[in-house]
Formats: C-alpha cells, structure tokens, sequence
C-alpha cells in the first residue's frame, strides 16, 4: 500500500487529480474506472482544470463506473449517469460511447450485470480504479458481508449508505433500496487502485484498512491484498490510525 497524507480534500483532490492525468497521459486508451460521491467531486473539477490548460485530448480513454440505482432513469437527477455528465463527462473529449455506467432501468438485471462484466473484460480491463470507501467499508456498493468473489451484481443497500446518500434526494425514502454495482472481485482486477479518504467521518474506516484484519464484513479490507493501491487520506481521514 502505498499511503499518501494530504493536509487537506484540496490537495488530496489534485494529487489525484494528478495521478489520473499522467496514466491518461502515458497511455491515451486507457480505461479508467471512476466512483461517485462527494469525495471524488474535487478529483474531478481539478482533472478538469488541468485538462483545460494542458489541452490533452481524452478521446482516446474509455471509462467503466463503479455502479448506478436500480429503478433510476439515465436521465434521472441523482441518476450515476447524469452525477458523470454534469461533474466530468460533459467538459471533456471523450466520446460519449467510450462512457459505461450499468443499466438501471434494465429489465433482466442479471442479464445486466453479465453484459457489464463483459464489458470490462472486452475493454481489457481496468487499468485505474478510482475508489472512495464507505463508512461501513463498502467499496462501489458492497457492503458489509459481501464474499470477495464477487463480480458484478445487484446489491441490496444497508440503511446506512441509504442514510449517507439521503442528501442527494428530496428525503431519505427516495433513496433506491437496490444498486448494481461492480464486486469486489471485479474492483480488485484491476491494474492499479486509487483509493481517496477525507474528513473526520472517514477515519474510522482509514484505520480498519491501514490497522485491521482482512474480513469480508469490511469489504475496503481485500485492498490491502492489492499489489498495486494508493490511497490519498487528509489529516482528518488519518486521525485515528498510528501511521
């Protein structure tokens, strides 16, 4: 694990920031796979800036999100699909084609998530995954219990991460039960992990990762078996682990 500690969510968002944008940058088809949230918003407004001044075309890339709302139409305001639109997708080149995100909407869930998994496996791969970690230590939507062999499929949401999410929604009734999302075994598959942590909230789940045996009721834990993760934590996010 290769641990860097920011003094605060804006320098952690341009370390990252910088970080995708040199593997964009090395290899122009790469395929990144990208997370949604309040942790990555920065990430993505500072890899926009620097995409603005140094005039890298993105045409190239393919990108494969973490996971959408069962029952959420693309189109739907806190859809995954409309969060990468209006936060990333619509202030770069990358052909609107070469963006994944699951189906919500689809009517053979099942069927989804193999198409989805296939996807990935005719993409090449993921070659960076971009993570932020749950409270609970989901990672994308697995949740606590969820067997590291997973790949891609329906997850049933804890009221916690219902709870956490309630913000985007008029109320917490409005948050989708459901969620397809990538499993651990697929995150895991990939090349190299970004894993980025910030605020007081967070640092509970730091120190079970950075601390804490490998166990499938923390699911974050399986990164640590990872040969090739990063993970970028403020102060706050590192406050309770003996680094």
């Amino acid at each position: 694990m290769n641990l860097i500690e920011t003094v605060s969510y804006e320098e952690m968002s341009i370390k990252a920031a910088e970080i995708i944008f040199e593997k964009v940058k090395n290899k122009p088809a790469s395929t990144l796979g990208l997370a949604t949230g309040g942790t990555p918003l920065g990430t993505y407004r500072e890899l926009i800036n620097i995409y603005n001044k140094e005039r890298t075309s993105f045409q190239h890339l393919s990108t494969i999100n973490l996971d959408e709302y069962v029952g959420l139409a693309d189109d739907h305001p806190q859809s995954y699909h409309m969060y990468m639109h209006e936060h990333l997708f619509k202030y770069l080149d990358i052909p609107a084609s070469q963006t994944h995100l699951p189906d919500g909407l689809a009517k053979d869930l099942d069927g989804e998530c193999a198409r989805y998994d296939k996807l990935i496996e005719q993409l090449g791969g993921v070659d960076l995954q971009l993570l932020g970690i749950g409270q609970n230590g989901h990672i994308g939507f697995n949740e606590p219990g969820t067997l590291f062999n997973t790949r891609t499929h329906v997850e049933t949401l804890t009221e916690s991460t219902r709870k956490a999410n309630a913000r985007y929604f008029s109320n917490q009734s409005d948050v989708p039960t459901h969620a397809i999302t990538m499993g651990i075994q697929s995150i895991f598959q990939s090349r190299e992990i970004l894993l980025l942590a910030s605020g007081i909230k967070k640092a509970e789940a730091i120190r079970r990762l950075i601390e804490g045996d490998v166990t499938e009721d923390f699911p974050a834990s399986i990164l640590k078996n990872h040969a090739n993760l990063t993970v970028i934590a403020d102060r706050e996010a590192l406050s309770k682990s003996t680094i």
